[in-house]
């Protein structure tokens, strides 16, 4: 197993849980939250700094610099000059890299489809789901949420995050077709079927590289 498998998804689309599962099933590292510690350990942000900034951009140029008064760990000029949230996104990155370089592994969101854009050996996923699957879901793994208007807006909500960030930081749009090798409706076949699946793909990637 030489493959890097990236994992772009919608909220409740169960893409997290498949992403796990491929890992399990292939032997290699899962990186999702676990890579907000890696980049937070090497950047020399603290972790809640950067998991506030996770997958989200912000604009709003107050916070950036209010922010900035705690940031340290890169000196260049035009690194000190950038706005927190472009520095955390560049930790990350560095991150990604890092760990792609360490051997195959799943890797959820981030941009790291873009990051490792020039890996030959890299596999980008993108998993999504019926309206109705994911508000299922999402009601099932969150205790608080009991309506299915607060699943929808709660997944409303962090889909457009997720669009955001990606679009923002990267040179694709994000859950198009055309950004990835290969897009999948999990509320099709269900988690387990869906894993099965791209374990095929991934196998058949692997012996035709």
């Amino acid at each position: 197993m030489n493959t890097i498998i990236t994992i772009g998804r919608q909220f409740g689309s169960g893409g997290r849980e498949i992403g796990e599962k491929l890992a399990e099933h292939f032997g290699i590292k899962f990186y999702d939250k676990e890579l907000l510690s890696r980049a937070a350990q090497e950047s020399g942000f603290c972790e809640e700094m950067i998991q506030s900034h996770d997958e989200r951009p912000t604009n709003s140029f107050l916070y950036n610099l209010v922010m900035d008064t705690y940031s340290f760990g890169y000196n260049s000029s035009s690194f000190v000059d950038m706005p927190i949230s472009h520095k955390i996104f560049l930790a990350q990155f560095d991150a990604i890299k890092k760990i792609a370089k360490e051997g195959p592994c799943v890797i959820v969101g981030r941009c790291a489809d873009y990051a490792l854009s020039d890996y030959q050996n890299c596999l980008n996923i993108f998993i999504h789901a019926d309206e109705q699957t994911k508000i299922k879901r999402i009601m099932s793994r969150f205790s608080d949420i009991t309506s299915e208007q607060k699943a929808r807006d709660m997944m409303n909500k962090k889909d457009k995050s997720r669009q955001s960030y990606y679009n923002y930081y990267s040179s694709k749009k994000w859950g198009r077709a055309d950004s990835y090798d290969l897009s999948i409706n999990s509320g099709i076949l269900g988690i387990e079927g869906t894993v099965k699946l791209l374990i095929q793909y991934i196998e058949d990637f692997e012996t035709k590289r």
